[in-house]
């Protein structure tokens, strides 16, 4: 029987944009398998060593974006530089099990390093999205259908991950561990909402509350078009506050003046990340309008505050949402549906309380712990196949 303290694990993931969702995780899963590795290609803002499960991450060159086509309403197209040093470090490590995350230049070397090494592979695939899967590129589509021939597991982030690598590149559904790993943690977000002092909003309630990024991409043009629309109907008590910076704020100022909606929308400028729970915690619905995200943290983490969701069926993480029991889904294309879903909670005010804690009895099953304990469970699973 093979020794778990003894038995080595390799995480590969070039870019940890959401790194200190993956912290939580390590923490627990390397509480099972304590000769664990997380090679990245840098930290991300507010990294703390001492944390613990970052004793874990090694950091591994640089990791840098190279974009070949730019999208408006999308993700921009192009692909991830990575340091090729990794093969140093695995040759080092000699790591039984890899989880390379997508399919990278370092999935590629895993991949062709695994007659020789004789690990397991489990690819990591956050979620799906059109310009991530590059289900129009045959090429690119070409190589991930090679690729996947060489990885025994996959774990998928949503639903929508499962079904394009069964219906894109043909892996088999035995082969699938569909478990949501992108976890907010709830104690971490709810401490730090206890030492944030709370900015004094002082808006008309309903107050609708967007974080994020301010660019085309997130959709808060149709959001702003969805309060025009509401507004011609005569409803205009209620607040929406918009919380972020990006390069579409002017055009998204002149939309405002335009339709003469400087009553009804705040900007609350950009926010450090250990604040943001103060403002989660004072809105009462949270939105999200994205066109396309692969899946979208935000909504996890507003509905640990108890928020009812209106989110995009752009963003994976709509799969947390329960229609009409925690939120309603809406196309990001249509101001309409969006800006009837708001009118609910105006209409019927009664629902925010009720829908706010569905959301947060839904979350709640959803934690870093079981998170890690997907984890656990692939990594038994290659260990009883070896």
């Amino acid at each position: 029987m093979v020794d778990k303290n003894e038995f080595r694990v390799a995480w590969l993931v070039p870019e940890v944009g959401l790194g200190a969702y993956w912290q939580p995780v390590l923490r627990e899963f390397t509480k099972v398998f304590k000769n664990t590795v997380f090679y990245t290609g840098g930290v991300w803002p507010g990294f703390d060593p001492k944390m613990p499960g970052s004793s874990a991450i090694q950091l591994v060159g640089k990791t840098s974006f190279v974009e070949t086509t730019k999208i408006d309403t999308g993700y921009d197209r192009g692909f991830i530089v990575v340091s090729p040093s990794i093969i140093g470090y695995l040759l080092k490590f000699r790591p039984q099990v890899v989880f390379p995350q997508a399919f990278s230049l370092w999935t590629v070397i895993v991949a062709l390093l695994k007659p020789l090494m004789r690990w397991k592979i489990a690819i990591i695939y956050d979620g799906s999205s059109p310009n991530t899967d590059f289900r129009d590129s045959s090429f690119r589509t070409f190589v991930r259908r090679i690729l996947v021939r060489f990885a025994d597991a996959f774990v998928s982030n949503s639903n929508a991950g499962k079904k394009y690598l069964m219906e894109v590149l043909n892996v088999p559904e035995n082969k699938i561990f569909t478990k949501t790993y992108l976890v907010p943690d709830a104690g971490a977000l709810l401490k730090r909402l206890e030492e944030t002092k709370p900015p004094n909003l002082e808006l008309k309630r309903p107050i609708f509350l967007y974080v994020g990024r301010i660019t085309a991409r997130k959709g808060i043009k149709t959001l702003l078009e969805a309060c025009a629309l509401l507004k011609n109907q005569g409803y205009t008590d209620y607040s929406l506050l918009i919380v972020g910076k990006g390069d579409q704020r002017e055009e998204l100022e002149s939309f405002i003046k335009d339709n003469n909606l400087e009553k009804q929308v705040m900007w609350g400028g950009w926010v450090e990340y250990g604040s943001l729970g103060s403002y989660f915690q004072q809105a009462d619905i949270f939105v999200f309008p994205t066109f396309e995200d692969v899946w979208g943290m935000v909504v996890p983490e507003a509905m640990v505050f108890g928020k009812p969701i209106l989110c995009s069926n752009g963003a994976a993480s709509c799969e947390l949402i329960a229609e009409g029991e925690n939120g309603y889904i809406f196309d990001p294309r249509e101001a309409q549906g969006l800006a009837e879903a708001m009118r609910r909670f105006l209409d019927n005010p009664d629902l925010i309380k009720s829908m706010g804690e569905r959301s947060r009895q839904l979350i709640a099953k959803t934690t870093p712990e079981t998170a890690a304990q997907a984890y656990v469970e692939v990594t038994l699973f290659l260990m009883g196949n070896g």
